[in-house]
């Protein structure tokens, strides 16, 4: 099929195709995550975010790829998740801003329009990181204006788009080494191909009938807005039984020493840990989804039958509460703006009642697998109710989202870039409040650089990382991102890395205690740690966070 003018309903085609693409293979994506941990979420944050793009296409009645591409750029931004889904906002911002006086397209404005979004893209990124979207991107968009000087068939400039990028994604290895270590092409950069191979297909007219178009409904049960929240306004969290959302997605027979799968009896295993249980297998993969009091319980117990491909958990009673908190707290449109607030990310109720107790004003929950969206950022900064406001992102996936969001807000904010939960709390020990915006920004990115953090959770497959041999099950110690310690001992684990942080200077270790993790083994691993050294202090907080029995820092 040959198409020379790219109309605004052939444009609604491409992006609906493009949207069906990515959420069919999400799931993929998020497998493709370089570390064996628990938080491979690159394919779900691409999806959201898209999803959010098209829907504002898809809406619309305009007869303008201008209008409609400004909608996908704007809906996209909003929408954005993690640092693969505002890049992929900047590449179609990009896009957007090249087509935007244009009714219908051609061949070469399409080419141009791909080469502009790579433009934006990188100016965006303040260090480009080759092998990564962005080199996905640079050269489907170079492959496409080499097409556009040979033909006026928007289909073959398409086409070449979609073999540049491909062809990119398989050196993708060659590029970032530890790509080639763990044997995978970068996620983000394999997201981008699905949404341009859905571009395709939608422009050459090849659409079937799964092809869905995303509404309300749709989006909000992908973000679970819909499905917790209605009926959390009305519930009290005390009356909440089984207060974790749990859901996984295990390829069956997948690592070493699995299980025959059995879907009775790993059914009514699950029933025994909760409620809400729904499970759907077939003969290679089991999706689950229970409520439960002992998320960990379920994903062990899922590892036993195989790889676990994806795990997400959301603490209902701390989501109900936040609602709760929002609707009470809410400041009265007519009240005077507070000079300066705080706002943070964090999962987990102890840990949002650490970060206020320390000066913030608004926890927005969300972390590991649970990245907020540019949206989600700029209404907690909005709910701070301040002239002047400062964002700790607490996790370097959202750090884009929440400098999206700052340039987005209507008031002035501040970026404190915090990659961990240990370097937001080390921060805040330097907020003043009586202080000005830019004065608190740099004091607090100052302390920050003063702790050591680090992370112990669970292996989900075998890998070797760094000369690291790990394997599946073992517990890891990630030190300030790299992993460092792997261990069948969650409690020698933990003590291992500790020790591994500690310099001569270190004096206090805080340990943070997730909902996996117990009070009896930290108060163990305090005393391992403390008889290293008579000087060293530990103290020990509820954080009740998902994916991290225990979070440390080390000052």
């Amino acid at each position: 099929m040959e198409v020379t003018e790219i109309s605004a309903a052939k444009f609604q085609d491409m992006v609906r195709v493009a949207a069906h693409r990515i959420n069919k293979n999400a799931e993929f994506v998020n497998s493709l995550n370089v570390f064996p941990v628990p938080d491979g979420d690159t394919g779900t944050n691409m999806n959201l975010t898209f999803q959010s793009g098209a829907k504002a296409v898809l809406e619309s009645d305009s007869d303008s790829i201008g209008e409609l591409a400004k909608g996908l750029g704007k809906g996209l931004l909003m929408g954005a998740r993690g640092n693969s889904g505002v890049i992929s906002s900047q590449l179609f911002r990009g896009f957007a801003k090249s087509v935007e006086p244009k009714k219908t397209l051609s061949a070469q404005d399409l080419a141009d329009a791909f080469a502009s979004g790579v433009e934006t893209a990188y100016k965006a990124v303040m260090k480009p990181v080759e092998g990564t979207i962005l080199t996905v991107a640079r050269e489907g968009a170079k492959a496409g204006l080499k097409a556009a000087t040979s033909s006026d068939d928007a289909v073959e400039v398409m086409n070449a788009v979609v073999k540049g990028a491909r062809r990119a994604l398989a050196k993708t290895p060659d590029l970032l080494p530890v790509l080639k270590e763990v044997g995978v092409v970068d996620s983000g950069g394999q997201g981008l191909v699905f949404i341009y191979e859905g571009f395709r297909e939608g422009l050459a007219g090849e659409i079937d009938d799964e092809v869905y178009v995303p509404d309300e409904a749709a989006m909000n049960e992908m973000v679970n807005a819909v499905h917790h929240q209605g009926a959390q306004t009305q519930l009290n969290p005390d009356d909440i039984v089984y207060g974790y959302c749990t859901e996984m997605m295990v390829e069956l027979g997948k690592g070493d020493n699995t299980k025959p799968f059995d879907y009775e009896t790993f059914r009514h295993y699950l029933d025994d840990l909760g409620d809400s249980t729904l499970v759907v297998a077939d003969d290679e993969v089991v999706k689950v989804h229970v409520h439960t009091e002992h998320p960990g319980t379920v994903f062990r117990y899922g590892s036993q039958f195989g790889e676990l491909m994806k795990i997400k958990v959301d603490n209902m009673r701390l989501q109900h509460e936040s609602i709760i908190e929002r609707e009470e707290a809410q400041p009265a449109a007519d009240q005077p703006l507070a000079e300066l607030g705080v706002v943070t990310i964090a999962a987990g109720e102890g840990l949002g009642d650490l970060f206020k107790s320390l000066g913030v004003t608004v926890v927005l929950n969300g972390g590991q697998t649970m990245n907020p969206s540019t949206n989600d950022i700029l209404e907690a900064i909005n709910q701070a109710h301040a002239k002047n406001v400062v964002v700790l992102p607490n996790n370097g996936n959202i750090l884009m989202a929440a400098e999206a969001a700052a340039k987005a807000a209507d008031v002035e904010v501040g970026i404190v870039k915090t990659k961990t939960i240990s370097q937001g709390l080390t921060a805040l020990l330097s907020y003043n409040p009586d202080g000005d915006l830019d004065e608190n920004v740099a004091e607090m990115s100052e302390a920050m650089t003063n702790v050591v953090s680090g992370s112990v959770t669970q292996a989900i497959r075998d890998t070797t990382i760094d000369g690291l041999d790990i394997h599946t099950d073992d517990w890891m110690g990630i030190i300030d991102g790299k992993i460092k310690i792997s261990e069948t001992d969650r409690q020698q684990a933990t003590i291992d890395m500790i020790q591994a942080m500690l310099t001569d200077d270190s004096e206090i270790i805080t340990l943070i205690v997730g909902e996996d993790g117990t009070h009896a083994e930290a108060e163990a691993i305090a005393e391992a740690v403390e008889a290293l050294d008579d000087e060293l202090e530990v103290e020990i907080h509820e954080g009740d966070q998902p994916v991290y029995p225990y979070l440390v820092s080390v000052e």
